[in-house]
């Protein structure tokens, strides 16, 4: 039988699961997917119910538990940083510790760990392991990557003292060769814009991604003066003079708010140009640090290969200048890359120790089955579901399905796709996905408006056929797990006529083929889609460009606003009858809106969603 290890991640933000065979991922999940809470930190109960389920396994025959980082060793930093910060902060010092010295409190990890595994009932307790924070990052971006050696470079917030670290991979040995460590951390940097804009620190700073291309950098020579001194290395160090983090719960203080003309934004009022120019400059700053980063990587190790992990890896925008660079051949990215996949990260920490070996590299492919690790629901449940709930729906076969999606995307509907196992991580790729004709140049303020319920500046991503993907974006690599950030191709731009538009007016303008997954600046966040990775949804793709010619969809997650990916057919047929999604795909079942009774469950739904 297979060496069967469970990791997880839990307790701050993004708890989850996933459990490895021999080293390779076979079931992983966030918790938030089945409690329905967004970054649920709780421990992921359900989400190792489900693990154990999908393999037809117990605890029993389970060799060890990995948690993803040291609480012992964070707790001392904890200490440090309010001593360091003394006698500011006492407040936040004083509310603090009872999270981690009370009875179950953080400092007694472990011992929650093992007592909730207990209390599933699920078997006895195997062995816990207790990893690193960003040796679980480093592992989860090495062992499943496609390379037999590389370089892997982690950027995060936090773990226990480092904030970023560089190693070496090399066939199943990890090697660590550089950190940096709190207070000095990009993350937190980015995160303290992120909070000064009005929105939520470790959700809010996509959304200070997709806001930067509609601002001027002009900042940032300011954050390079005053806030990070800004080594050739890469390495650096923040002048926590202007942060507050340090001494409280808030990222920034009058110092911040002096230097940049003013209090923080106020979350939910409207933005200004000062927001714009602020997401703009910050990522700029990121940027240049992050190919700094990636230059001493390359000089470091010799490798021609990068992986990454850690949270800033999500920041697409500075992965696609990274590829661009061409300081590497290849870059590899964990599709989970936040929290979450510190989870997989530990256990194949493990395994590494174990002297597992690691034989997908030869096959030239990543071992983490295209992210699809979640819960799957086959067409006698789905069905079930929708016949004892009286639901109206068709039954087609796979082709016939697709068919009938993608006629009625040529036809300007917007479409739910709830196929197969769901996605690990924070991207929806075709699993649990919405999606439309990226041709619409409608179609972006429709989704962001009356689907997502969200801000109207955000950005859609494209997916597209893998071979036809150059002829659309200049992306000089694979991008199956949507985490780099291309330039629409020059053959499907268009003259920009924008008037001397500004800001959200900059949205009003088409400058593509495809002005759906255009952005202001004719940057797109590209997901490549092969047959091998995700059959339905290649399927799909095909079936709409031989009816229209266009290789490419609009892609974004199936949920709205506050709320997770949807998981079940129920978590999916709710959120098809509360927005203005047109037909919905469950499996081989196609529902028509306009065929379905009348929604009047939860009719205040959308006052109740907790906003960034």
């Amino acid at each position: 039988m297979s060496d069967l290890i469970i990791g997880v991640s839990a307790f701050y933000h993004d708890s989850a699961a996933a459990l490895i065979a021999d080293g390779v991922p076979v079931a992983a999940a966030q918790e938030e997917r089945f409690s329905r809470r967004r970054h649920d930190p709780s421990f992921p109960s359900r989400a190792i119910e489900y693990c154990l389920d999908e393999q037809g396994v117990s605890l029993d025959d389970v060799s060890a538990v990995a948690y993803y980082e040291d609480p012992r060793l964070k707790f001392r930093r904890v200490l440090a940083t309010f001593a360091g910060a003394a006698p500011t902060g006492f407040t936040s010092f004083r509310d603090t510790l009872p999270a981690w010295l009370g009875r179950g409190g953080k400092l007694r990890t472990a011992q929650t760990v093992r007592g909730e595994l207990a209390a599933l009932g699920r078997g006895r307790v195997p062995e816990l392991s207790i990893r690193r924070h960003h040796e679980s990052h480093a592992v989860s971006a090495f062992f499943p990557s496609p390379y037999e050696s590389a370089a892997v470079l982690c950027v995060d917030g936090v773990g226990e003292w480092a904030t970023t670290t560089l190693w070496h991979g090399r066939g199943t040995e990890l090697r660590p060769l550089a950190e940096l460590r709190f207070p000095h951390s990009l993350g937190l940097l980015y995160s303290a814009f992120t909070y000064f804009c009005g929105f939520k620190v470790d959700s809010g700073e996509y959304k200070l991604m997709g806001l930067a291309p509609y601002g001027r950098p002009r900042f940032a020579s300011l954050i390079r003066e005053r806030l990070i001194d800004l080594k050739p290395d890469g390495s650096f160090r923040l002048n926590m003079r202007y942060f507050a983090y340090l001494r409280g719960q808030v990222m920034t203080g009058h110092g911040f708010e002096k230097l940049f003309g003013g209090p923080r934004r106020t979350p939910e009022s409207p933005l200004t140009e000062r927001e714009f120019d602020l997401a703009a400059s910050v990522q700029a700053v990121t940027e240049e640090v992050v190919l700094r980063l990636a230059r001493t990587a390359r000089e470091r190790t010799g490798e021609s290969r990068l992986c990454m992990a850690g949270g800033v890896a999500l920041n697409c925008v500075a992965n696609g200048k990274v590829i661009d660079a061409g300081i590497f051949d290849e870059v590899w990215i964990q599709p989970a890359a936040g929290d979450a996949g510190g989870a997989l990260g530990a256990a194949q920490a493990v395994a590494m120790e174990r002297g597992v070996r690691r034989d997908h590299p030869r096959t030239g492919r990543d071992a983490m089955s295209g992210a699809l690790l979640g819960p799957s629901y086959d067409d006698e449940e789905i069905a079930e579901y929708l016949e004892s709930r009286g639901i109206p729906h068709r039954r087609l076969d796979s082709a016939a399905l697709a068919g009938a999606v993608a006629e009625g995307l040529a036809e300007g509907k917007i479409a739910g796709w709830f196929q197969g196992r769901m996605e690990f991580g924070p991207r929806a790729l075709g699993a649990r996905s919405i999606i439309g004709d990226p041709r619409n140049p409608d179609m972006q303020s429709a989704m962001n408006l009356k689907i997502k319920f969200r801000e109207s500046f955000r950005p859609f991503a494209p997916a597209v056929l893998e071979p036809d993907a150059k002829d659309y974006f200049d992306l000089p690599q694979e991008s199956p797990y949507m985490l780099v950030v291309s330039q629409v191709a020059a053959a499907q731009r268009m003259e920009v006529r924008d008037g001397g538009a500004t800001g959200l007016d900059l949205l009003k303008v088409r400058r593509s083929t495809i002005p759906a997954v255009t952005h202001v600046d004719h940057s797109a966040r590209v997901q490549t889609v092969t047959e091998h990775s995700n059959a339905a949804y290649h399927r799909l793709l095909t079936a709409f460009k031989d009816r229209t010619g266009c290789p490419v969809l609009v892609n974004t997650s199936f949920n709205v606003r506050g709320e997770p990916i949807v998981n079940s057919p129920h978590d999916a047929y709710t959120c098809f009858m509360r927005t203005n999604i047109d037909m919905l795909a469950l499996g081989n079942f196609l529902l028509e809106k306009r065929e379905q009774p009348a929604w009047t469950e939860e009719s205040d739904w959308r006052d109740e969603i907790p906003l960034d």
